[in-house]
């Protein structure tokens, strides 16, 4: 089992910056990638990004348009994602999420359905 939970989540002005974080705890070795994705009301759970934990390789959806930028803390089994240029278009809650998987397995693309674990979410608002 593996518990993650997020957290840096906040109000923000149009413009402005925020890391996200999720920590992971449990059985983490078994972890393959972490992926990030958000969510708003009425619609499906967006990929943003993903990283191969034992390697470090990272991918990004064209969505994030370089301003994401996703990075671990492999001894202490976190991951963060620094979100610049916020827009009132990234408001959603944001997810991480842990695939216990085949190691060799291609974290760039991967779907929400094929994460097994996930945390409840961070909230993240943009005001203009």
């Amino acid at each position: 089992q593996v518990r993650l939970v997020e957290s840096g989540g906040a109000s923000v002005q149009d413009g402005g910056s925020l890391r996200l974080s999720c920590a992971a705890s449990g059985s983490t070795d078994t972890i393959a990638c972490i992926g990030w994705f958000r969510q708003v009301p009425g619609e499906e759970r967006a990929w943003l990004a993903a990283i191969d934990k034992p390697t470090g390789a990272r991918y990004y959806a064209a969505s994030t348009q370089a301003r994401f930028i996703m990075s671990q803390d492999r001894a202490n089994d976190m991951v963060y994602l620094e979100i610049d240029s916020l827009k009132p278009g990234d408001s959603a809650m944001y997810y991480c999420a842990a695939y216990s998987g085949h190691s060799s397995t291609f974290c760039g693309n991967l779907r929400a359905s094929a994460y097994t674990y996930w945390g409840r979410g961070t909230q993240v608002t943009v005001s203009s």
